[in-house]
Parts: C-alpha cells; sequence; structure tokens
C-alpha cells in the first residue's frame, strides 16, 4: 500500500451465493487480505425485500430490478466496510467485471470469475464512487461515524509517519558516526 495515496472506505456485500458457503466467504475474507483491505465494521444479515428494493432503488424499472432484489433478499449475506487507499477501485478490481461471463475470460483470477454463477448471481457488491459508498455504508451501518474514523486514521497515519522519520533520522546519525 502506498503511504501517500489518501486512505478511503467503501462498501462490499458478499451476496447470499457466496454467504451460504462458509469456506468461500473465508476465501474471500483472505483475498481482502492479501490486497492489504482493512474489514473496519462486518455484519451478516437478512435483508427484506423492502430493505433491498432500497438498497438497489437506482436500478428500479430496470430488466434486472426484481431478480436483482429477489436474490439478494433470498439468504444471508455479509456487509463489510474495507479500508485501504483507493479502496473503491481497489475493491471493483478485486471483484471483476459484473458480468460473470466477462470476469471469466478478461478478468480471470477476479472474485467474480472464481466465485460468480450468472450475471444476477455474481456473489459480490460493491461501491462504484464516494457519493455511493458513503450512502451505502450508512445504508448498513447507521451507527458508524465514517468520517471520524477517518479522521483518526489519518491522525494516527501523520503520527506513524513522524515516528518513522525521526527512527529514520535517528538510525542515520548512529550510521555515520559508527562510519567516521
Amino acid at each position: 500500500m502506498s503511504v501517500s495515496a489518501p486512505l478511503q472506505l467503501t462498501l462490499a456485500l458478499i451476496k447470499p451465493d457466496i454467504s451460504a458457503a462458509p469456506m468461500l466467504v473465508r476465501a474471500v475474507f483472505a483475498r481482502l487480505s492479501a490486497a492489504e483491505f482493512r474489514v473496519v465494521r462486518s455484519r451478516r444479515l437478512t435483508l427484506s425485500r423492502p430493505s433491498a428494493e432500497a438498497l438497489y432503488a437506482e436500478h428500479a424499472g430496470r430488466f434486472f430490478h426484481n431478480r436483482l432484489v429477489t436474490f439478494v433478499s433470498s439468504g444471508p449475506l455479509w456487509a463489510l466496510v474495507l479500508a485501504r487507499p483507493d479502496a473503491i477501485a481497489a475493491w471493483r478490481r478485486l471483484m471483476g467485471p459484473t458480468k460473470v461471463y466477462r470476469a471469466v475470460y478478461s478478468h480471470p483470477e477476479s472474485l467474480r470469475a472464481v466465485y460468480g454463477l450468472t450475471d444476477t448471481r455474481n456473489g459480490l457488491h460493491g461501491s462504484d464512487s464516494p457519493q455511493s459508498a458513503a450512502r451505502e455504508i450508512e445504508f448498513f451501518f447507521p451507527e458508524f461515524d465514517a468520517e471520524g474514523w477517518l479522521d483518526r486514521e489519518r491522525a494516527a497515519q501523520e503520527q506513524r509517519e513522524v515516528v518513522e522519520r525521526v527512527d529514520n533520522d535517528v538510525t542515520g546519525r548512529v550510521m555515520t558516526s559508527r562510519t567516521e
């Protein structure tokens, strides 16, 4: 992870098709860890149909809306708040294209290529913009103060960077005095 890139939050959903298989959920969490995501909040829940309709309201009237709402409310899912620099784009790259057949051919290592079944049952959801991330995090985690969390993490990162600079400066002086 780049220290200079700003920390960002995004929402990830592990949909019912993957959530039904604990081994697959563990595999997704392992891939998140390998990609240097921090899971800031997590919740396993089952969405009611009205909640699923509210979540996907932007797609109301589209041909796939009913299938998507029916599927997402069909069983337990995992809602996650993920953090890392450029989290939204990084999570979307890890998921791969929405259409599973496209993911299989163009991004064969992506989560959707590996675990997705169909375009509706593609296993995962991710916010597509900072505005969507804020709205979706609020939807699933209304008690979570995302801006407060980011402010505290940024302050802690600044402190770590100061300590690292001081350590490097001291180490450099010690090494220089030993070679003189």
